[in-house]
């Protein structure tokens, strides 16, 4: 901010290691989401070390790092980031594209997530179509679809109402039953209390790391 440099992370240290549901918490301006963004490898520290999956992320270049973010990562946004254009099911074999996969198998690899998270009956659906927790399960099959080994969820529940937060929170119950790593970051108590780990940020730095006895989600 002009000649005032704002850290946004501070001394941060911390492991996590697979198949873990970590829940970040904090108010805002606390680093949680540029934490986040540095996990999935969408920013970069200015300084220190970031290791996945033991290897060095910050020495990755820019073609790597899209490569570790489509193969291992599946990000999930409170706003869906989903194309109002394509279907549901478009949407959902979007990062197949890129992974050169042929039509065919998008499709059939499409379907299957689609079924996994309840919509099979909405494929042709485009986002328009679609209530908000529909919308926000389409975009968490997107985010399944390369069977990456960690799920990035950003205030995934922001938009929508209890019981369908609940359900969606199901959902992931069920990726991270399955051998998936879950991080989400979230304002909410209610939220948080589904992850088996709690970490508060404040003002750059990791105030608590707690293990936590999650809630039971609703079954879908």
């Amino acid at each position: 901010m002009g000649d005032q440099l704002i850290a946004a992370l501070k001394d941060v240290s911390l492991s996590i290691e697979k198949n873990e549901y970590v829940a970040l918490m904090g108010p805002s301006g606390s680093g949680k989401s540029t934490l986040m963004n540095i996990l999935g490898c969408l920013d970069s520290p200015t300084s220190g070390s970031y290791r996945l999956n033991n290897s060095e992320v910050s020495s990755m270049s820019d073609d790597e790092l899209a490569h570790v973010r489509n193969k291992e990562i599946g990000f999930v946004f409170q706003t869906f980031n989903l194309l109002p254009r394509l279907s549901s099911l478009e949407n959902v074999a979007l990062p197949l594209v890129y992974a050169g996969w042929s039509n065919k198998d998008r499709r059939e690899r499409a379907e299957e997530v689609m079924a996994m998270v309840g919509l099979k009956d909405r494929m042709n659906h485009k986002p328009n179509e679609l209530s908000g927790g529909q919308r926000q399960r389409v975009a968490i099959a997107r985010a399944l679809v390369n069977n990456p080994s960690i799920i990035l969820a950003d205030e995934p529940t922001g938009n929508l109402d209890t019981k369908t937060s609940n359900d969606i929170m199901a959902i992931f119950d069920a990726i991270n039953a399955k051998g998936n790593t879950v991080i989400l970051v979230t304002h909410e108590e209610d939220i948080a209390r589904y992850a088996r780990r709690v970490m508060r940020l404040r003002d750059g730095l990791i105030e608590t790391d707690l293990t936590n006895t999650p809630a039971t989600g609703n079954v879908v």
